[in-house]
């Protein structure tokens, strides 16, 4: 009677077991990344860093069976891990880390066509872009534009979009047949979904969240979109924070009133992304039914668990990147931000100066040339903040690390207006100390002071600036209507690391003026 009883209760408490078994939900993660450019170790605040990312990735795969990790582009370009070694450690890395889906950055290309096919083509993952067609250049057969993966009985298809690399990328770096973003976007996400019956369709972009100087983005893909369902985005280092969807909103209507959902982390590794989908309700499926989160990539792992491969793997790169970040060269009076006016003005006014420096020694030479007029450079080539205090030579690389060179160059007064009216609507760029822009309310350029008189449209300027700036790169397309009157031979670091040696030298401290050059009109 008693072995009856026991008997039949073993038997109820297995099949209720079998039963939850049964019903339990199967659930896919998918992680993701953007523009960490090569912050292989932490960041200032101590978040970010390859190992503690790691970390993060490791214990979430630890935790669910269905893990897909994704990077939308940009891991490069940013450290001196790249200046110095060029791919050497954040492709290595990316294999590492385990990504299941890659596509390209507009970094990526800093290097050039060859270099960039060398190292791509070793990453593991899928490597996806719909709207780039490399035929017939080195990059042929290194990309594929979807994949679809099957995951739980479901097909989940991955496709990949990337950016209009006109007036962004150099001409000398890249070598594509670029498609237009929307209608390849929306093409290759019905194919997935209609042909290939994919339950869940997943764009990874690297676009930029909003419309930037006509380029669409994320938002504009969402809206124009029927059967994307989900937007993992790169480019603009957008941080979506689903606490806060007031500011970046995560939930964007398609051209059918259904909810795209939209997701990015930032910039540096110091986010992690994780999407949630419930595998057994995917019937009328949208972006609203996908959980999202941000995981922060701090220290709270212990450090006997970082990856072991990756410490032994980084050590003789870690070992020539710390001993240039070692060795101080001057000293900041105060804290400056990457994109505070301090750093754009201390940049902007040094290639002022050093122009102006090379005009003197030219005339010297016999050359006939005046005075330079002013100084433009870009802010999008300031990479790294500079804090109050010691400032070392790994500091201004990290700050400077793009292989570009300072010209001189002569251009009309309208060209040079209708630049500065792009770099307006985009927030300003920087520009020397003799110069003030003056917009409306609307970020408008009404006139652009040089010297204290207006600028004169039919006039000869001469400029300073450096040679990807001079290509009409970041949207300002009319500088490239120039003439070139010189170039330098060497990197835009060394000439700044020299004069901030100099200035050591001479006991004095870095403290640029913190004046903003892109000011609202008072005029009523």
């Amino acid at each position: 009677m008693i072995r009856s009883i026991v008997t039949k209760a073993a038997v109820s408490i297995l099949g209720l077991a079998a039963l939850c078994f049964s019903v339990a939900a199967e659930k896919l993660v998918i992680l993701h990344t953007n523009d960490t450019h090569s912050a292989i170790e932490p960041n200032k605040d101590g978040t970010g860093g390859m190992l503690q990312l790691k970390a993060v990735v490791d214990s979430v795969r630890k935790a669910d069976r269905h893990v897909v990790l994704v990077n939308a582009g940009d891991i490069v370009q940013g450290s001196l891990y790249f200046k110095y070694f060029r791919g050497e450690v954040e492709y290595p890395i990316a294999n590492m880390l385990g990504y299941d889906i890659n596509v390209l950055g507009n970094h990526e290309f800093d290097n050039g066509m060859n270099d960039l096919a060398e190292k791509y083509k070793t990453l593991k993952g899928a490597r996806l872009s719909a709207n780039y067609d490399f035929d017939g250049t080195a990059m042929e057969g290194v990309m594929q534009p979807y994949v679809i993966k099957k995951i739980g009985g479901k097909k989940i298809g991955f496709f990949g979009i990337n950016i209009d690399p006109k007036s962004l990328i150099s001409d000398k770096c890249i070598d594509v047949n670029f498609k237009d973003v929307i209608p390849v976007a929306n093409e290759t996400a019905a194919y997935l979904k209609n042909k290939k019956k994919c339950d869940v369709v997943v764009a990874v972009t690297h676009i930029g969240y909003v419309t930037s100087n006509e380029k669409p983005g994320d938002v504009d893909l969402a809206k124009a979109s029927k059967d994307i369902d989900i937007i993992i985005g790169g480019h603009s280092h957008t941080l979506i924070d689903p606490a806060h969807p007031e500011k970046y909103p995560s939930l964007v209507d398609n051209s059918e009133g259904k909810p795209v959902r939209i997701v990015q982390t930032g910039k540096y590794g110091r986010n992690l992304g994780k999407l949630e989908i419930d595998l057994d309700r995917l019937n009328d499926f949208d972006g609203s039914k996908v959980k999202y989160e941000l995981i922060p990539v701090s220290s709270r792992f212990p450090e006997e668990s970082y990856d072991k491969k990756i410490i032994e793997f980084l050590k003789p790169y870690k070992h020539v990147v710390d001993s240039v970040n070692s060795h101080a060269i001057a000293t900041s009076a105060y804290d400056m931000r990457n994109n505070s006016p301090g750093m754009a003005n201390l940049t902007a006014d040094f290639g002022y100066w050093y122009a102006n420096h090379i005009a003197d020694s030219l005339r010297n030479a016999g050359v006939e040339i005046p005075r330079i007029d002013l100084a433009i450079m870009n802010i999008g080539g300031i990479r790294q903040d500079m804090t109050a205090g010691d400032i070392t030579e790994g500091q201004i690389l990290s700050t400077y690390p793009f292989s570009n060179h300072f010209i001189i160059m002569k251009i009309k007064g309208r060209d040079i207006f209708d630049a500065m009216n792009v770099a307006a609507r985009k927030g300003g760029e920087a520009i020397s100390g003799n110069v003030r822009a003056v917009v409306d309310e609307d970020e408008r350029l009404l006139r652009l002071v040089v010297d204290g008189e207006e600028l004169d449209p039919e006039k000869i300027y001469y400029v300073g600036t450096i040679d990807y700036v001079a290509e009409g790169n970041d949207d300002m397309v009319t500088l490239a209507n120039h003439e070139k009157i010189w170039e330098d031979d060497l990197e835009v670091s060394v000439p700044i690391l020299r004069w901030f040696i100099r200035q050591q030298e001479l006991g004095l401290p870095i403290s640029p003026s913190q004046d903003r050059r892109f000011v609202r009109s008072v005029s009523k």
